[in-house]
């Protein structure tokens, strides 16, 4: 999820925001100058407007600071930040005033600071309209969406309910309640949202179905072994939220992986464990350099794409790519690309091969499968080639260039709880497993273990160190 007041996201908000105020004074300065009508045109040389304009960069980024002008474009209405800009704006306007009377600056022109005034707040109102919308438009659309399962079915769970869909445009999606009596099962709770479960079903539900955030809106003393349940979700890397009043005390529940802090869920706070990684600004830098490295691979791979077409097509009939269903972040399914490096009817050959395997754990793997093509399929695997496609996969925004391996559904259907926290994570094209010493004979257990630490670790810098031993990894043939 992109978290908007995470720290380098704000940051980035901050620098965006005082850059379109510096620009708002110099285009005022020459509006002043230049465009006005001839009687009211032009400027003196005393006082120096550099120094004017480094106090109001100093006091504008007070300001914002002060009047809280950074809020969550997923919870909070436009109004709101309109608000705080001219909060932010007038209050900017006190402080530059309080400094040129106490540094005794004088002949400040007025029409020149109230025109900048008047652009700066049309700058920031427009700059923050533009996000607003754009990240409306795409939670409208299914993109950066969080489905949410509710524990609950009374009036927390009803007012929860009734908040989030009149709150659609933040893309929370509700996928129903679950509750703790047999007799609520299939009772309408708000807005035709329906008691779809018991509590004591609510694994099985989490391990088939796609769930972002576990809220919990009843008090946690009437739920049986609540601490489990808490910790499934936890072991499984889906946030929890617990709506007060704050009962986790009766539980003496002490989480083992998630951390806990305590924060807004539109207008109602909560207290939230997550145990996926909460540097959420460098995510947001990993997604923008998953679309441009993709991007620029693809477009400088296009001759290579189109010899391994050639080669496939000479050794193999059949089709080029070969698609298979995937789970990605969450257990969201997708189609995954890849160059096809077995004959065509590969699938239906394996049932054939399976008392082969010589991988542990769900996964099949076996040396010498006599269903890779000859000569060029054996040499696509060794290089990892065959997984060039997936670049299609990182634009769409079901996977990303580095994270764990997306597993078939077939595979997570026999996960262990602890080993479905590898889902929390959108899967990538490599991962600490591709870069493995020996990695073909590690056991099922240890590269589950290779993606979690991944994910308790994760920062940019290992993406950069994993993607440069991956590309040293394909010039050398490491695959198999």
């Amino acid at each position: 999820m992109l978290k908007e007041h995470s720290p380098l996201i704000l940051d980035f908000q901050k620098g965006i925001d005082i850059a379109l105020t510096g620009i708002s004074f110099i285009l005022a300065y020459h509006i002043k100058l230049f465009l006005l009508p001839s009687s009211l045109r032009g400027l003196t040389t005393d006082p120096n407007y550099y120094i004017v304009l480094l106090l109001i960069i100093i006091a504008w980024y007070i300001a914002f600071k002060w009047t809280g002008m950074y809020m969550s474009y997923r919870q909070k209405p436009f109004w709101q930040f309109f608000t705080a800009i001219l909060k932010s704006c007038f209050l900017g306007i006190v402080l530059v005033s309080v400094a040129m009377y106490l540094m005794h600056i004088q002949g400040i022109s007025r029409l020149l600071m109230g025109i900048f005034l008047l652009l700066n707040i049309c700058l920031l109102s427009l700059s923050k309209f533009l996000v607003f919308k754009t990240l409306k438009k795409m939670r409208e659309s299914g993109l950066n969406t969080r489905n949410i399962l509710i524990i609950g079915s009374k009036a927390r769970a009803r007012d929860l309910i009734e908040v989030v869909e009149q709150n659609r445009q933040t893309g929370y999606r509700i996928l129903g309640c679950f509750d703790i009596q047999e007799e609520t099962l299939g009772r309408e709770v708000a807005n035709g949202h329906r008691v779809i479960g018991l509590i004591q079903d609510l694994e099985s539900f989490l391990r088939n179905h796609t769930v972002d955030e576990l809220i919990f809106a009843m008090p946690l003393k009437m739920i049986e072994k609540g601490d489990r349940h808490i910790a499934l979700a936890e072991s499984m890397g889906i946030r929890v939220r617990i709506i007060p009043d704050w009962e986790i005390h009766y539980l003496m529940y002490s989480p083992d992986i998630a951390t806990i802090r305590f924060e807004e869920f539109l207008g109602t706070y909560n207290m939230v464990l997550q145990s996926t990684p909460q540097n959420e600004g460098e995510l947001f830098i990993k997604n923008i350099f998953d679309y441009a490295g993709a991007g620029i691979i693809s477009i400088v791979s296009i001759p290579i794409f189109l010899a391994i077409g050639m080669a496939i097509k000479i050794f193999s009939k059949g089709p080029i790519l070969y698609t298979q269903e995937r789970l990605g972040l969450n257990g969201r399914r997708f189609k995954v690309y890849k160059f096809r490096t077995m004959v065509d009817n590969a699938d239906e050959l394996l049932k054939e091969l399976e008392e082969m395997n010589e991988a542990d754990g769900p996964v099949f793997k076996i040396k010498n499968d006599p269903r890779i093509i000859p000569h060029i399929g054996g040499f696509l695997r060794k290089t990892s080639l065959d997984e060039l496609p997936q670049l299609i996969n990182v634009l769409k925004g079901e996977m990303s260039l580095v994270g764990p391996r997306p597993p078939i559904p077939k595979e997570v259907d026999e996960y262990s709880v602890w080993q479905r926290r590898r889902l929390s994570m959108k899967p990538g094209m490599t991962c600490l497993w591709q870069i493995a010493p020996n990695r073909n004979e590690l056991t099922f257990q240890q590269w589950m273990k290779l993606d979690l630490m991944y994910i308790d670790t994760w920062s940019l810098l290992m993406d950069f160190k994993i993607l440069f031993l991956t590309a040293k990894a394909v010039l050398t043939g490491a695959g198999r």
